[in-house]
């Protein structure tokens, strides 16, 4: 079976007239047909399966809102192909906007002066529901994001955190296939991205729906995604398990030890890294000690019984790097390591 949505060497360019310096710049670019262009997106290339969850990452300029963009129909790409369950996005924009589902952090497609439920009530039309199947979605798109209290608030009287959550039953109400997901959570505060992450992965896990979704908040991509695609500079730079990567830039974990009053058992010596292979550092303060270690080298069980072992504990967890310092690495280095 073909994936669900298949990407290859998509590009888009854009042209822009050249800027010219000094007090008459701005004459001599009216007059001079000069242009630079810019490369948005230059290539891109992988396969999504249906009923996936991705993150697509990138910092800011890469080119993944272009790259949605595109895969929605809004852009026509300079070169490269792509489809979407079978449809090519720019060529049969309609039949494609009723199959897929976007959301904008930024902005919204819901009527700014009506009440939320008007709005939803226009896109059941639009996308051509019967009034059965529109009541049925409602009512589950109201359970699930708790939009009951704000239905019949005017759109532009809503909070940002209820926009967002309106925005999010709009892209789901006429059960799309599939879900581009462009910084949904931009300035929400904790329990509204909390809401709309588990709005996310109970729509992916319950109708199998595919969502790709971009974000600069990466505790998102890291409590939804198993695979990211990074691009940089409008080119795929990773695409894999989310783990994977962590592993390749940060494959030490720390073993965090509370230490009880009394810490250091009878006739033991302090844990050093010379002392036990795969233990590569140990940082001790009176109440607490952190420990460094490759987990290829030492499981975490055998490294905890040596710890407890020496040491009188009472309490234990594992620190593992979050994919936020992984994602800064490869964004400071220019690129992911190979």
């Amino acid at each position: 079976m073909a994936p669900l949505i298949q990407v290859d060497k998509l590009a888009k360019h854009f042209r822009r007239p050249h800027q010219f310096d000094g007090p008459f710049g701005g004459l001599r670019s009216f007059f001079t047909h000069r242009y630079n262009t810019i490369k948005a997106v230059e290539g891109v290339s992988f396969s999504i399966e249906e009923g996936e969850l991705v993150g697509y990452l990138g910092a800011n300029g890469a080119g993944k809102s272009t790259s949605i963009k595109m895969l929605s129909g809004i852009l026509t790409p300079t070169s490269g192909t792509a489809t979407v369950g079978g449809l090519v996005p720019w060529r049969q924009r309609e039949h494609n906007a009723l199959q897929i589902g976007v959301v904008f952090g930024q902005r919204t497609q819901l009527w700014w002066d009506l009440p939320l439920r008007d709005s939803l009530k226009l896109i059941g039309r639009l996308y051509r529901m019967d009034e059965e199947r529109y009541q049925r979605s409602l009512g589950r798109m109201t359970e699930l994001l708790g939009l009951t209290p704000f239905l019949a608030t005017p759109v532009r009287q809503l909070s940002l955190g209820q926009r967002m959550r309106g925005d999010l039953a709009a892209a789901m109400l006429y059960e799309p296939r599939v879900l581009y997901l462009d910084e949904p959570t931009v300035g929400l505060d904790v329990i509204a991205k909390e809401r709309t992450r588990q709005f996310i992965e109970q729509v992916n896990v319950e109708t199998a729906t595919t969502v790709i979704l971009t974000s600069h908040d990466l505790a998102d991509v890291e409590r939804l995604c198993k695979r990211i695609i990074f691009i940089d500079a409008g080119k795929v730079l990773y695409d894999g398990p989310v783990v994977d990567l962590k592993l390749r830039y940060a494959p030490t974990r720390i073993l965090d030890v509370t230490l009880a009053e009394d810490d250091l058992q009878p006739g033991q010596e302090e844990l050093t890294p010379g002392d036990v292979a795969g233990v590569i550092g140990v940082t001790r303060s009176p109440a607490r000690m952190q420990v460094e270690f490759d987990p290829a080298v030492i499981p975490v069980p055998d490294l905890m019984a040596e710890v407890l072992r020496r040491y009188t504990a009472s309490d234990v967890a594992i620190v593992e790097a979050d994919l936020e310092s992984v994602v800064r690495q490869i964004v400071e280095e220019g690129g992911v390591r190979q």
